[in-house]
């Protein structure tokens, strides 16, 4: 993605970063915070061809001499990148880093260094990052990716200059799972899932996902057409698959999504998180009134919240099926 597709994707950022660029006003360090699928990468590399690009222009590099073509395919000298080692960033990691920035740049005196995934450093490995992140020796500019700033630690969080990515939208997202491998069921339903919770099912906890909005497709119709099995089904499978909380309130998010759909579905929208039920909503919207699935979304909510008050999880179902039933 070059500079001018990013800035169509994400304008507020781009022009913040451009004038900084321009006017020679870079933050030491920089935490890009947003959700997979923002850019946040993308727009890591296109500030660092800006700023060893020979060629730029209003802060947009060339992308097509040596500099950029080299960081485009991440071979320059002086950009180190940190990725995490299995589920975390290492102390070890970071102490390799400290130990590449005090050599003086391959080629320039200038030197980038760029930590994608910075919430998942272990303690140790952000208390050893604070130790440089304020002062640098030497020219360094910190560029700090995380879907998850609320992990970070308050202290780096305090020195460095955060930047808000806008959302991407959900077919960005959806394309991205299934470029991961996920199926087009599961990536539509992974698209709108947080990204912390969506990481530990995008490999292969994706056929849970799948399981799971079988559940709820099942639930929708048993609640709607025989209410006499639902109670049936929660006990037997729903609340097998969805073990606990944290399980049962990503349920709780699949079944929201169905009745959301419903309202989009009425609406004469496309953008469905059940692309393949479309027929089936249609049908059931009709029995449904717009009242009557607000209100369905309204007691899925009040479920999740009472879910996080420590609630019994099988009585909490049981009383929000029958609810569901009710005003069906």
């Amino acid at each position: 993605m070059d500079w001018n597709q990013m800035w169509k994707e994400q304008p507020t950022v781009m022009n913040m970063l451009k004038q900084s660029i321009e006017k020679d006003r870079l933050a030491h360090a920089y935490i890009f915070e947003g959700m997979r699928g923002a850019g946040k990468k993308h727009t890591a590399w296109l500030v660092a061809q800006s700023l060893f690009c020979p060629w730029q222009q209003e802060a947009a590099p060339c992308g097509s001499c040596s500099e950029c073509m080299r960081i485009e395919h991440g071979n320059h000298p002086d950009i180190i990148v940190v990725e995490p080692e299995g589920a975390s960033i290492k102390k070890a990691q970071v102490e390799n880093l400290q130990k590449e920035l005090t050599y003086k740049g391959m080629e320039t005196a200038f030197k980038i260094y760029i930590v994608n995934d910075a919430d998942r450093m272990t303690a140790s490995a952000a208390n050893s990052l604070l130790k440089f992140l304020e002062e640098p020796e030497s020219p360094i500019l910190a560029l700090l990716l995380t879907e998850n700033v609320h992990f970070m630690l308050d202290t780096i969080l305090s020195r460095a200059q955060k930047i808000s990515f806008a959302p991407p939208s959900t077919d960005t997202r959806t394309k991205i799972y299934q470029e991961q491998g996920a199926s087009e069921a599961a990536a539509s339903l992974l698209a709108r899932l947080p990204d912390e919770t969506a990481r530990g099912y995008n490999e292969e906890g994706t056929d849970w996902i799948v399981q799971g909005r079988a559940l709820v497709i099942q639930l929708v119709e048993e609640v709607h057409s025989r209410p006499h099995q639902m109670l049936l089904t929660l006990q037997e499978k729903w609340l097998t698959h969805f073990k606990d909380r944290e399980e049962l309130d990503i349920g709780l998010d699949l079944l929201l999504f169905w009745y959301r759909d419903l309202l989009t579905v009425k609406y004469g929208q496309q953008d469905l998180a059940y692309p393949d039920q479309k027929e089936v909503m249609e049908k059931q919207g009709q029995r449904m009134p717009e009242t009557d699935i607000a209100n369905t979304l309204q007691l899925i909510l009040d479920a999740k919240r009472r879910l996080r008050a420590n609630v019994n999880a099988q009585l909490l179902m049981e009383r929000l099926l029958l609810r569901l039933q009710e005003g069906s």
